[in-house]
């Protein structure tokens, strides 16, 4: 006689860790204040602070999820601020150049009025 045949174990599935949903948001540092709406029917995710009601929506896709949203959020709030700061050192820098001229003009009519200075002591 055979033996019975044993029945295969089922694979066990990995438990996946849950996202999170609710973030702190980038303006008023406020923790738990975002959440995040995703409407799948206009494909919009829109991320929202309670607290200081700034909000941010972007267009997402079937497997986009809050912490994506809130991502992109991040993402443009420092690609915006990167800019910023690039414009504010370009002003800062033609504001010196302007002022440097400024300086060497002033110290070229200084020049002037000390070499005429020169030429009246001359003629006494």
């Amino acid at each position: 006689m055979g033996k019975r045949k044993s029945r295969a174990k089922p694979a066990t599935t990995k438990r996946m860790d849950k996202l999170d949903t609710v973030f702190s948001c980038p303006f008023c540092n406020h923790g738990s204040s975002v959440e995040c709406q995703i409407n799948m029917k206009e494909m919009i995710g829109i991320a929202t602070c309670r607290i200081c009601e700034e909000s941010f929506s972007t267009t997402i896709t079937a497997l986009s999820e809050a912490i994506d949203i809130y991502s992109e959020w991040i993402d443009e709030c420092e690609r915006v601020n990167t800019v910023e700061e690039d414009v504010e050192q370009e002003e800062e820098a033609e504001e010196e150049e302007v002022y440097e001229e400024e300086e060497e003009e002033e110290d070229d009519e200084d020049d002037r009025v000390s070499v005429k200075r020169k030429f009246n002591y001359r003629d006494d």
